[in-house]
C-alpha cells in the first residue's frame, strides 16, 4: 500500500464548504497571484468579441482578473460550486466587472451541445482535484472553438497534509500533463515547470508544517496569524526571481489548442 496515498478526507470535495471556509485566506496566498501572473502572461491578445472560459472558477478571482485585463471580450466562469459562483457574482458585482459565472458539472457530458464556442479557455488549479482530468479537459473542450487556445495549471511537486485535506488526488509532471491534454483532443503548444526556487520554497514551508497548518485554517480561517501574513508579503516579492522554464520547479503550466483548427 502506498503510504502517499492516505484515505480520502471526508468533506474533502465539499466545494461549498471549502470556499466558505478558506475563500478569504486563498485570496492571500501568494501562490494564487503567481499562477495568475502565469495564466495572463501565456493566454495571448483576446480581441472585442472574443470569449474566455475559466474552466472551475472558484470564487472567481481568475475570470476577474480576465475582464479587467480584456474589458472588450467577455467571460464567463464556470464553477461546479454553488457557494463559489455566489461568492464569485457578488465579487463581481461589487467591482463592477462584466465578467459571469454558472454553476457547471464539468465531469458530466451536458445534454445538448453548448453554445459558448469560446476562442480562449483557462482551466488553473482543477485537474488535481478529479479523478479523471481527461473527461473534465474533454468536457471543457465542448465549450471551445476548433482551434482555441486553453492555459492550463496544475500543481507539482509532493502533497501538503493541505493539498490532501482539500482533495488533491495527485500532483502532476510536465509529461503526465501533455498525455492528459493530447487524451482529451488537445494539441499542446508548450508544457514546462516553473516556480524555481521561491515557489518550491513556499511549497516546502507549508509540507513542514504538516496537519498545524490545516488546524491553523480550519481554526481562524479570515484571520492569518501575523506571521503568516509577513510570510506571504514575503514570497510575493520573492516569486519575481521565480524561474518560470526550469525542470526544478513544482508549478506545471500548459499552453495548447483544441484539435480542429487551421
Amino acid at each position: 500500500m502506498n503510504s502517499d496515498v492516505p484515505p480520502k478526507n471526508v468533506g474533502s470535495d465539499d466545494w461549498d464548504r471549502h470556499w466558505t471556509t478558506y475563500g478569504v485566506a486563498l485570496e492571500e496566498n501568494p501562490a494564487n497571484d503567481y499562477r495568475n501572473h502565469l495564466v495572463l502572461t501565456h493566454i495571448g491578445t483576446p480581441q472585442s468579441g472574443d470569449v474566455i472560459v475559466d474552466f472551475g472558477a472558484g470564487q472567481g478571482e481568475m475570470a476577474l482578473l480576465l475582464q479587467h485585463r480584456f474589458a472588450d471580450a467577455s467571460v464567463l466562469g464556470l464553477e461546479e460550486s454553488p457557494e463559489g459562483v455566489a461568492r464569485a457574482q457578488a465579487a463581481a458585482a461589487a467591482s463592477g466587472s462584466n465578467a459571469q459565472f454558472q454553476v457547471c458539472d464539468l465531469l458530466t457530458a451536458p445534454a445538448s451541445p453548448p453554445t459558448t464556442n469560446a476562442r480562449f479557455g483557462v482551466c488553473s488549479e482543477v485537474l488535481e482535484h478529479v479523478d479523471d482530468p481527461v473527461t473534465l479537459l474533454r468536457n471543457a473542450a465542448l465549450h471551445l472553438a476548433p482551434g482555441a487556445l486553453i492555459v492550463v495549471t496544475v500543481p507539482g511537486g509532493p502533497r501538503s497534509a493541505f493539498d490532501r485535506h482539500i482533495g488533491h488526488r495527485d500532483h502532476f509532471t510536465t509529461k503526465r500533463l501533455r498525455s492528459i491534454l493530447v487524451d482529451a483532443g488537445f494539441s499542446p503548444e508548450g508544457v514546462w515547470a516553473a516556480g524555481f526556487p521561491f515557489f518550491n520554497l513556499y511549497k516546502l514551508a507549508i509540507i513542514a508544517q504538516g496537519q498545524r497548518f490545516v488546524e491553523g485554517l480550519e481554526a481562524s480561517p479570515d484571520a492569518p496569524s501575523r506571521l503568516q501574513t509577513i510570510g506571504s508579503k514575503i514570497f510575493k516579492l520573492a516569486f519575481k526571481a521565480n524561474l518560470t522554464k526550469t525542470p526544478l520547479g513544482w508549478q506545471m503550466l500548459a499552453v495548447a489548442r483544441k484539435s480542429g483548427g487551421n
